[in-house]
């Protein structure tokens, strides 16, 4: 039986890393609302994966969003006990270990357990999937080491979980929209093929997944995009119809703001075809969309269009690529754009032969530079005047000796000149190269799993 109830789904998160007290103020609107009501936390991306498949490497149980409890605990109570149910990626490349995680917390708070559904299917890493790898990227495929290597999958086992009575739904890589859309499906029971309701959640779905960048946060430019209460920015809540159509909104009494230019920005966000945004559920197409404003922060979503969805999922795969070794010094006072050239190029000298080297002078050119360091090289001033100076030298090696020996230069230039140079910071981590594929969808295995 169709459900012509509203559904209102908050976000609290838009990256892995981002503010941890959102939560609170969003699930208080959910509450107030007498709404049904689902809470995410979009904290997964592509290098965020591979991260936690190395963690995942170092200690079994890791692997999971490392701010897992800090999100949760403020909020996890007040969930369970409002019926607000809670769908996220924080699973990220252990699900499993996240969902034990969360029984844990629920036990500390002296909570009754919650139900908690874990997404499987997503993780092609292991050997058996070596073969569809290698089918899907030929002579792209990795020679170094895989360290993670995940399909991007949709919405339906999110929903097929919700229905099944889960409170809380531990995804790995979903696509992010999918975490508003299984929701949506699971909330109005749209068919699979209802391509213009599941592309219109969709896109309310992309509106929400990098949190508060759609109430202000990314928007502001002091002078020109003015923001309001910008450190305490409210994250925001989409109000879904029957018919997909959204309403986005925030908290009451938050930072931020919500107009047309912030959600049209957000909308076109990462999307490289208007007419075809792909996605695991549905190709989603704007080019008729409409936004308007219908209140005081909230501006409303509609004319969106779907497609029947692809018939392959996308795969990023991961690989070991060897060592990124970086370092810092900084020059100031008279001539100490000057010194931090010189500094730089005594650096050039010293490990000519390793590989190009990534030359910045923070403050001068940093944002506009290049990995060969040809614009530090045109961007040379007539006078050197500037007089607050970061150098920062980067190198990519495939051997950690060679890498490293960036870190010992850059300390040597304490005392080996240019003068005046000091706070010297190094480090030095695991490179990772990704490629992506296209797999046949029935080669994906996806489902969920209760987990007690």
């Amino acid at each position: 039986m169709a459900n012509n109830t509203t559904l209102l789904v908050g976000c609290a998160a838009g990256f892995s890393g981002d503010r941890t007290d959102a939560a609170a103020p969003v699930v208080q609107a959910l509450i107030a609302s007498g709404q049904p009501s689902v809470l995410i936390f979009e904290t997964l991306a592509e290098r965020t994966l591979a991260l936690a498949q190395l963690a995942r490497r170092t200690d079994p149980d890791a692997g999971y969003e490392p701010l897992l409890v800090d999100l949760l605990r403020p909020v996890l109570a007040q969930c369970l006990a409002h019926g607000v149910r809670i769908v996220s990626n924080f699973g990220a490349a252990n699900p499993h270990g996240a969902a034990r995680r969360i029984h844990a917390l629920a036990a500390e708070l002296g909570l009754a357990r919650p139900r908690i559904a874990v997404l499987q299917g997503d993780d092609l890493s292991g050997p058996e999937h070596r073969a569809l790898l290698q089918g899907a990227l030929g002579t792209a495929m990795p020679t170094e080491p895989i360290v993670s290597a995940n399909a991007y999958i949709g919405a339906q086992a999110i929903a097929d979980a919700l229905r099944a009575g889960a409170d809380i739904v531990v995804c790995g890589r979903v696509a992010d929209p999918s975490l508003v859309l299984g929701p949506a499906l699971a909330h109005y029971g749209w068919a699979l093929d209802d391509w213009d309701r599941l592309a219109r959640a969709t896109m309310a779905g992309h509106l929400l997944e990098c949190g508060a960048q759609v109430t202000g946060g990314y928007f502001a430019d002091p002078g020109y995009k003015d923001v309001p209460g910008l450190a305490q920015l409210g994250y925001p809540i989409a109000e879904i119809d029957a018919d997909g159509h959204c309403t986005i909104t925030k908290p009451p009494g938050t930072g931020g703001r919500i107009d047309e230019r912030t959600v049209k920005e957000q909308l076109l966000y990462e999307l490289h075809d208007p007419a075809a945004y792909l996605t695991p559920d549905v190709v989603a197409d704007i080019t008729a969309a409409r936004v308007a404003t219908v209140g005081s922060d909230a501006v409303r979503l509609e004319g969106v269009q779907g497609h029947a969805r692809p018939a392959t999922l996308k795969v990023n795969v991961c690989f070991e690529s060897g060592w990124f070794a970086e370092g810092e010094i900084s020059y100031a006072g008279p001539r100490a754009e000057a010194r931090a050239r010189l500094a730089g190029e005594v650096l050039r000298q010293r490990l000519q032969g390793l590989g190009p080297l990534r030359i910045d002078l923070i403050g001068v050119t940093s944002i506009f530079g290049d990995d060969t360091s040809r614009w530090l090289d045109a961007a040379a001033h007539g006078n050197d005047e500037a007089r607050d100076v970061r150098l920062r030298v980067a190198l990519q090696h495939r051997d950690r000796a060679s890498a490293q020996r960036l870190l010992r230069e850059m300390t040597a230039l304490y005392t080996c000149g240019p003068a005046g140079g000091g706070g010297v910071r190094t480090a030095m981590r695991p490179r990772l190269g990704t490629v992506s594929c296209l797999v046949p969808r029935d080669a994906v295995a996806v489902r969920f799993e209760m987990v007690s």
